[in-house]
Order: C-alpha cells, then structure tokens, then sequence
C-alpha cells in the first residue's frame, strides 16, 4: 500500500502536480484521497490549490478542448460529455467550446472523414455513408455538419 501522506506533504506534491500540467478539481480530489489525506484537509488543500491559481476550471477546460481536438480529432459533444464526468461546471465548458474556430472545426472533419473513406472497402455508396457518419459521431462531431461534410466526400 502507498504511503499515507501529511497534509503539507500532500499539498507540496499537488502544486507540483498543477505546475506541470493542468489538473481539474475532480483530478486533484481523486489523488488526494488515493494519498490517504482526510476530506477534510482535502478540502482545506483544494482551497489553497484554487486561491492561488495552481487549479483554474476554466482553463483546464480550454485546455482540454484544445487538446482533444487538435491531438485526438474530437468533436464538441464527445468534450462536453468528458469534462461534465470530470464535474466542469457549464459555463466553463462552453467557454472552452467557444474557442474552437469554426472552419478549422469542419476542415478537421473533412481530413478524419476522408481518411476513414480510403479504408472503407465496400462499394454499396449507402453503407459508405453510414459507416462514414457512424464514425464521425463515435468522434463526438454534430450530425448537421457530418451531413455538410458527407456530401463534400460523396457527390
């Protein structure tokens, strides 16, 4: 079983933690409890972490974003429903999804969606198109834009 840290023990190792990368709340709780600190010096710990900005909500959420859809090719709904399970209030998730550029959005779905084409092997246009729309959702994309996009690949 892993050491049992103090409360300034714990403390020190979450700066460090936050300084290196970006944490949310909900990352920092769930270490903190794995480090054997009770709730209520977790608490008192995540107070200081956020009073002195090591912890930001809003920007792990841009960060995230930003993140996710230049480095795994994900769409909007697929972020928003990774950073509610991480407890991000709304308000910080749409202020994250705000910072997407709209045509860079649709041209990353262009380049995913004409990849997935080259490896599609059937010749049937209705089961190209709806393996093509399957995996774009499964990427968390919008089903209008996978439409717009569907009939830029396949005329």
């Amino acid at each position: 079983m892993a050491k049992i840290l103090t409360p300034p023990e714990a403390l020190h190792r979450a700066a460090a933690l936050c300084s290196s990368a970006e944490h949310c709340l909900a990352d920092i709780r769930e270490k903190l409890a794995r480090w054997g600190v009770t709730e209520a010096d977790s608490r008192t710990i995540i107070e200081r972490l956020v009073q002195e900005r090591f912890i930001d909500e809003q920007r792990y959420a841009t960060a995230f974003v930003k993140d996710k859809f230049r480095f795994s090719g994900w769409g909007r709904i697929k972020m928003r429903y990774a950073l509610q399970q991480k407890h991000i209030g709304n308000g910080d998730i749409e202020g994250a999804l705000a910072t997407l550029d709209e045509e860079q959005y649709a041209q990353r779905l262009l380049e995913l969606m004409q990849a997935k084409a080259r490896t599609i092997a059937d010749d049937n246009p209705e089961t190209r198109r709806a393996k093509l729309f399957r995996f774009a959702t499964s990427r968390g994309f919008e089903s209008n834009l996978i439409f717009n996009v569907l009939k830029q690949i396949e005329p």
